[in-house]
């Protein structure tokens, strides 16, 4: 198995919504490539509010990065900066932050390739999914045939069509599966999961040492760094190579170095979100694998049979999980029919400690799931950290994607293009810079991947998403 492979396999994300080939190609092959922009809830601004509201466009920045140094900046603790949601590194992304910061304060901030348009004052904080979904544009250069040689603009345009048009008739208008994307995971190192699965059975070493050590797709002082703790261990040597901007993995080091039993202490020097990332990643691949099982056992996504679980979908696009409901003989009919209207999704697991399950066949196969990857006996509580501890959820398995539009756009000049496009195609990906440039247009509500989106159209290895 190719490390792509095992990548893939890792999060769960080997299955596509129908057989075909793709269009090839590769996302961000420059950052300005890659825009998101949240569609936020209606901030309610007040003259006496205690929160500045501010619109604030970040290019090339991780989130939780851009927060620790919003938060420095502005003399105050991460925890009194609020936001909806994260989004892709490698891109240009807008969208709203509630600062507990004098406007004053927070307009005087200046970080490199940030933008910061302050809204005014709000009594209201947001919290995660607390928008209405994103509006992406997003360009797929060098499409390619599975052969690797490159597609014409109409080759390229042909190919989405005959994609859309199999995914309508297997799932419904303007629909593909929900699955949870790469970033969810950690881009080139899906680390979230494996401390998540630490996290659980609170072995709190494990966790701190798969943070700090786990192997990636990293640049070479990363590499070394994370390849001398797993020689060496927790070492003062390792302090010293430690790259600058690996914030969380130094913190928690020189926290194992002053109190060298404290591996929860250790822990707890990663962010509130993020801690609580690791435990949502290790659900999101049981998510993904029921997905990945269900189509494998033909059954449709976006159909219910009997013994499923469906609940309502609002106006956002979002399931309410307080409606969801079982399907039996009597109501599948009528529950079918909402299903095809789009006022109910079918769920599957985001497994927790007291999630409601499915009956009959479904049901088999989520138990099936959860016992193959080792998590049937887990009770998801966790005594030390409490907030970590988790009910579980149900999540709809597929989604709408709107306002889709695509259209061939001019190549751009080498010069503009980052250093994996002029090192070319490597072995095993698929891409050919000769090849068309596409570029995606769409809204999808929060909390649903415009990666996976188009992974049913391009069909490559995820790390070209």
């Amino acid at each position: 198995m190719s490390a792509e492979d095992g990548l893939a396999k890792t999060i769960g994300l080997t299955g596509y919504a129908v057989d075909s080939t793709g269009i090839g190609g590769v996302l961000k092959s420059r950052v300005a490539d890659f825009r998101v922009d949240e569609i936020s809830t209606k901030i309610s601004i007040d003259p006496r509010g205690r929160f500045t509201a501010a619109n604030i466009t970040l290019t090339n920045w991780e989130t939780n990065r851009f927060i620790g140094k919003l938060a420095k900046a502005c003399g105050i603790s991460r925890n009194r900066i609020f936001f909806a949601g994260t989004k892709d590194k490698r891109a240009v992304t807008r969208q709203v932050f509630i600062i507990d910061a004098p406007p004053k304060k927070v307009a005087q901030v200046e970080i490199a390739d940030v933008e910061i348009e302050i809204l005014g004052r709000t009594h209201q904080k947001i919290g995660f999914g607390n928008h209405k979904g994103n509006r992406f544009t997003i360009v797929a250069r060098g499409c390619c045939h599975p052969d690797g040689s490159p597609m014409t603009n109409s080759e390229a345009m042909d190919k989405i069509a005959e994609i859309e048009s199999a995914m309508k008739e297997k799932l419904g208008s303007d629909s593909f599966p929900n699955w949870i994307g790469p970033q969810r995971f950690g881009s080139g190192r899906p680390v979230t999961p494996v401390v998540g699965r630490h996290v659980i059975t609170e072995d709190w070493e494990g966790a701190v040492m798969a943070y700090l050590s786990m192997e990636g797709d990293e640049k070479e002082d990363v590499a070394n760094f994370r390849k001398n703790i797993r020689d060496n261990g927790i070492t003062s040597g390792a302090l010293e190579i430690i790259p600058h901007w690996l914030g969380y993995e130094r913190d928690m080091l020189k926290h194992m170095l002053e109190n060298p039993d404290d591996w929860v202490g250790a822990f707890r020097k990663l962010p509130n979100n993020l801690q609580l990332m690791t435990v949502h990643s290790l659900q999101s691949v049981a998510f993904n694998k029921t997905i990945e099982a269900r189509i494998d056992s033909g059954i449709s996504l976006s159909s219910p049979i009997v013994g499923d679980i469906v609940g309502r979908i609002d106006d956002n696009g979002q399931l309410e999980t307080s409606s969801i409901v079982t399907v039996e003989e009597r109501t599948l009919g009528r529950i079918s029919r909402n299903c095809t209207l789009g006022r109910l999704a079918v769920t599957a697991q985001l497994p927790g400690s007291t999630m409601d399950k499915p009956s009959g066949e479904f049901g088999l196969i989520e138990a099936e799931v959860l016992e193959k990857m080792g998590l049937a006996e887990t009770t998801w509580q966790v005594e030390k950290i409490s907030r970590l501890t988790t009910k579980g959820t149900r999540r709809p398995m597929a989604t709408k994607y709107s306002d889709f539009q695509y259209e061939p756009v001019p190549v751009a000049g080498e010069e503009t293009m980052g250093e994996k496009w002029a090192e070319g195609p490597k072995d095993g990906e698929l891409w050919n810079p000769d090849g068309a440039c596409i570029r995606f247009r769409f809204t999808l509500p929060s909390g649903s991947y415009a990666t996976t989106l188009l992974r049913e159209f391009m069909r490559t290895p995820l790390h070209q998403l």
